[in-house]
């Protein structure tokens, strides 16, 4: 029997965490996430860098290291409410600048206020956006049917040690994959004087043998390569044609699925 219910190194779970604005409380946020080893995504609007509380550009790069930048629109503009043309420059404005001082091209994003349609839906893949999250939460550990429309499992004011604990204690079942995905701003634990739950947070859930930290485009990065793979019919031979290496499971061992090679099973 084979299961797809493995990640990198053949772990078990995934968890990833999910930030907008790039506000300067981030800056202690990354120093959290990168004490305890936890990683995640910032999602970013290049045209108000540098303005009011937003970090500076010049430290784009080397704070977000081993990290990931996604696009946030280059002002903040909800895309539902606007003309295509403008939600398209948003984003693709968003993209040069940030792309620019990362280095990396950028493959995803989050919907500046939630807000977005059909229409933005449609348009996204054309413009190289993989993945979109939104603000509403559903408190499960799946993944999401389209990941244009990516729900978090919880925002990190909604009871996120109940889940982190309710998490970590999963038991294994074979064929299934579990992701705690965490999504906030930085800034509301200034607001609300709550820096400890971050950091009770991290300290719960690092360093587990049986949980993968992963950036978003990671994850998706992941999850195609695995669905991608292709099997002979016997189910004695599997060729991955992707970038990434993965991982299954055949008669409840754990196999490496190397990139680009073929394995006999």
């Amino acid at each position: 029997m084979i299961n797809f219910d493995r990640f990198k190194d053949g772990k078990r779970k995934v968890i990833t965490m999910s930030y907008d604005d790039a506000k300067y409380q981030d800056r202690k946020l990354v120093d959290i996430f990168n004490k305890y080893g936890i990683r995640g995504t910032f999602h970013v609007n290049g045209g108000l860098l540098g303005k009011l509380d937003r970090i500076e550009k010049s430290e784009v790069k080397s704070l977000y290291e081993n990290h990931e930048v996604s696009a946030h629109g280059l002002t903040h503009q909800s895309l539902s409410v606007t003309p295509p043309v403008h939600f398209v420059t948003e984003i693709i404005e968003d993209k040069k600048i940030l792309e620019d001082l990362v280095g990396y091209p950028i493959r995803g994003m989050s919907y500046p206020n939630g807000l977005y349609n059909d229409v933005v839906l449609k348009t996204l893949p054309s413009l190289g956006i993989e993945y979109a999250r939104v603000m509403e939460t559903h408190k499960t550990f799946v993944f999401p049917e389209n990941y244009l429309a990516w729900h978090g499992t919880c925002r990190h004011n909604e009871n996120l040690l109940s889940h982190a604990e309710r998490f970590m204690n999963l038991e294994y079942k074979s064929g299934r994959q579990h992701l705690l995905y965490v999504w906030g701003h930085s800034y509301e634990f200034d607001n609300e004087n709550n820096w400890h739950l971050i950091e009770d947070f991290c300290r719960m859930v690092s360093h587990a043998d049986d949980v993968w930290y992963a950036t978003h485009i990671e994850i998706v990065d992941y999850m195609n390569a695995l669905q991608n793979l292709i099997f002979s019919t016997n189910l004695k031979m599997v060729q991955n044609n992707a970038a990434t290496d993965v991982w299954i499971c055949v008669d409840d061992v754990v196999v490496k699925i190397p990139a680009g090679q073929l394995v006999h099973l």
